[in-house]
């Protein structure tokens, strides 16, 4: 994070997973709510693209992690989420111990995380209707003009994915 602006995190054991939380400031209008700022965000963890996704209630998104591309997601809603995060860097402590950490997100407790490679994530809609989650990630879906392989490695089968 960038001296000037300070984040209140919420705890992790997994080093750099790092919690935002989110402020709607609301007036007669309705809300506004800052997702990320740039001056806010460690160089490795500025986001080159944005996407949306809308999860259906129930439903599972993940687990997988990533080699070099750190995630930035927003959970605000709509939707509560559940989101489970686990260490998969084999030079790191907690490597391919326990089941990890479960947070629960969205429109009550409304937070930006950012995941950082190699830590496993995944998230499951815990509304009883479709939730949606931005992502602002620091690398292209499958590299500049889409040429090159996804930087994605998959964790659903038999893995420590628990939320099933």
């Amino acid at each position: 994070m960038s001296e000037g602006h300070k984040f209140i995190p919420v705890d992790s054991q997994i080093e750099g997973v790092i919690f935002i939380p989110l402020k709607k400031n609301h007036d007669e209008r309705g809300w506004l709510c800052e997702l990320f700022r740039n001056d806010s965000l460690d160089h490795q963890h500025q986001p080159l693209m944005g996407y949306v996704s809308q999860t259906e209630p129930g439903v599972a998104r993940g687990p997988h992690e990533h080699k070099i591309q750190s995630d930035l997601f927003v959970f605000m809603g709509p939707g509560k989420f559940v989101l489970q995060l686990w260490e998969n860097r084999d030079y790191m402590e907690g490597y391919k111990e326990g089941l990890g950490e479960y947070h629960t997100l969205g429109e009550d407790e409304p937070y930006a995380v950012i995941v950082p490679p190699g830590v496993v994530h995944g998230y499951r809609n815990i509304s009883n209707y479709p939730g949606v989650v931005l992502n602002f990630p620091n690398q292209f879906y499958a590299g500049p003009g889409k040429i090159y392989p996804v930087d994605e490695i998959r964790h659903e089968e038999g893995d420590k994915f628990v939320m099933d």
